[in-house]
């Protein structure tokens, strides 16, 4: 059967016993007998991945997803499961930073030891970590090569990974436990939290002990906020799959010139060791339908499972904003970009109702001659584009601990008309979009939320369990609010952020007289940077900091 379709040729389907099947377009073929899948508002199709090379499947259903916020209960909660595996179980960890040292546990357990032990029990541990640039660029490259080192001693196979573009990096942040013949304990832990110095904070936000240098701004022991979500059912086998990709990647582990001998010669030495055996989906213990989005670069060579490049991410977002109606919430460790802000601003001018709501770092986290008028430059012409887009529906906040000391805000959440909302280790950036690889988990529950309003965008789509008490969760922490009251209603959640934001600066801008108001969120102010600051960082910007990672072709046209 042939379909012609205009401005795309001539659309091939096949007609078989189980249905109708997508072949292709005559320019755009697809691999044969593809089954046409099943229509959803709020998720990409196979087709609009962009990426025919890979072996994950469009979304999954079923799935019981739980919010972890902050390091120090997702820590406790990996370490539980951890301790849980038998011989013949397997750990597939990937992340960006690993210190061999840093606690899980408050009896003294470290990440290393914890997948060590598992090791030694006969658990299979493997590990795909990021190899680090130079440490004196602040990164983690002896960090991640002494964990590898002490987790490879006792058994597990951690592989440093340097199979990125020029300046880029694996930031992928997640962690899958299969457990042989037990496949209702198999669980993934995905997000923004590495297993890491400073991570391991809690909702007191006193400062995780074992602290890494940051901005003087931040003090001491530097307060982090942070998002990780705990995945069962069906959507871990897809996790395991992106590990799976990884890999089985046949290009060398390191791009150093030296290194390549050994790989070109195909030492064993040089090859990962075979991964067990890939088991079936595990059961479907909830309601939450989760779709996996990713970033890979166009990498010379290429990845064999995304040979182009993924940058489903930017896409799944640009989807996603096109349904928004009344409000989007996001948290991140960055808003840098003006691309990406675009499309929150294109959101905006679209719907005169919505408002955005954007929680982000009070200060850069690093403040040399050199990286802070770039982090100024990008920050505040990306929030200029949305402001002048919706005016005074945009609030850009910050936020404070309790005591009145900033927190590092790290988490990377979305969440638009407490329908679907995203977890994972994106930033909102032209580098997260395009360049560096990441995951991001975007989930949409099936299962209503009984409160009114029950349906607060008016389309139909009702409020969603999971991501209605995910906003509720960080707002409740955000205002010191015992309750959801006033947080329900998208109006009146923005009005309740209003008055706790107004009350809180004008209490420090009166002096600090009498008791402190309640809420840890002010007022994000934007400093500037002066003209010779602009000239000079808009070319290490735009090369270095955030670049891009999409073919030529794509740069060209401006697509995603």
């Amino acid at each position: 059967m042939v379909c012609d379709c205009e401005g795309m040729g001539a659309l091939r389907l096949e007609v078989h016993r189980d249905g109708v099947h997508l072949v292709g377009f005559d320019d755009f073929a697809v691999p044969p007998a593809v089954p046409l899948e099943p229509h959803h508002d709020w998720f990409l199709t196979a087709y609009q991945r962009g990426n025919r090379s890979t072996r994950l499947r469009t979304w999954t259903q079923g799935n019981a997803v739980r919010p972890l916020v902050h390091g120090r209960p997702y820590f406790a909660a990996l370490a539980d499961e951890v301790d849980l595996m038998r011989a013949g179980d397997a750990v597939l960890l990937a992340g960006w930073r690993v210190d061999p040292d840093e606690f899980v546990r408050d009896d003294g357990t470290t990440i290393a030891q914890l997948l060590a032990e598992a090791a030694q029990r006969g658990v299979t541990v493997k590990g795909l970590v990021w190899r680090s640039q130079m440490d004196r660029m602040r990164f983690s490259r002896r960090q991640n090569r002494r964990f590898a080192e002490f987790v490879n001693a006792a058994g597990g196979e951690v592989l440093l990974d340097q199979r990125v573009r020029p300046f880029g990096s694996h930031h992928q942040k997640f962690v899958v436990l299969r457990h042989a013949g037990r496949p209702e304990e198999d669980v993934v832990f995905l997000g923004g939290i590495d297993v890491a110095h400073s991570r391991r904070d809690d909702i007191a936000h006193r400062g995780d002990p074992q602290r890494m240098p940051y901005a003087r701004w931040y003090g001491g022991k530097r307060a982090w906020h942070d998002v990780q979500i705990e995945v069962r059912g069906p959507a871990v086998r897809d996790v395991e799959d992106v590990f799976r990709e990884r890999w089985g990647d046949p290009a060398a582990l390191s791009r150093r010139p030296w290194h390549l001998v050994p790989h070109l010669l195909d030492l064993p030495e040089r090859r990962p060791s075979p991964l067990p055996e890939a088991q079936p989906d595990p059961p479907a213990p909830g309601t939450c339908s989760v779709q996996l989005l990713r970033t890979y670069p166009n990498r010379w060579g290429g990845y064999p499972f995304a040979p182009h490049g993924e940058r489903s991410i930017a896409r799944g977002y640009a989807k996603a904003l096109r349904r928004a109606q009344r409000l989007v919430y996001i948290e991140d460790q960055y808003l840098w970009s003006t691309s990406v802000a675009r499309v929150f601003a294109e959101a905006l001018l679209r719907e005169p109702r919505l408002h955005l709501v954007v929680v982000v770092p009070r200060f850069p986290d690093q403040e040399t001659e050199v990286t802070l008028p770039v982090a100024l430059l990008a920050h505040t012409q990306a929030l200029d584009v949305v402001k002048e887009a919706g005016g005074d529906r945009v609030l850009v906040l910050d936020l404070e601990s309790p005591a009145g000391n900033p927190v590092y805000v790290h988490s990377k959440v979305c969440v638009v008309d407490d329908v679907w909302a995203t977890v994972g280790s994106d930033n909102f950036n032209r580098r997260s979009w395009t360049h560096d690889s990441e995951l991001t988990a975007a989930v949409v529950d099936e299962e209503r939320d009984p409160r009114e309003p029950l349906d607060p965008a008016g389309t139909g789509d009702g409020a969603r369990v999971f991501a209605r008490s995910l906003r509720l969760e960080l707002w409740r922490e955000h205002l010191d609010l015992a309750d959801d009251t006033g947080l329900l209603d998208p109006d009146d959640a923005v009005a309740t952020l209003r008055r706790s934001v107004t009350a809180l600066d004008a209490w420090y801008a009166g002096g600090r007289p009498g008791p402190r108001p309640p809420g840890r969120l002010r007022t994000h102010v934007m400093v500037a940077p002066t003209r010779w600051q602009r000239r000079i960082a808009s070319p290490a910007y735009r090369a270095f900091v955030d670049p891009d990672g999409r073919p030529p072709r794509m740069k060209v046209r401006g697509h995603h």
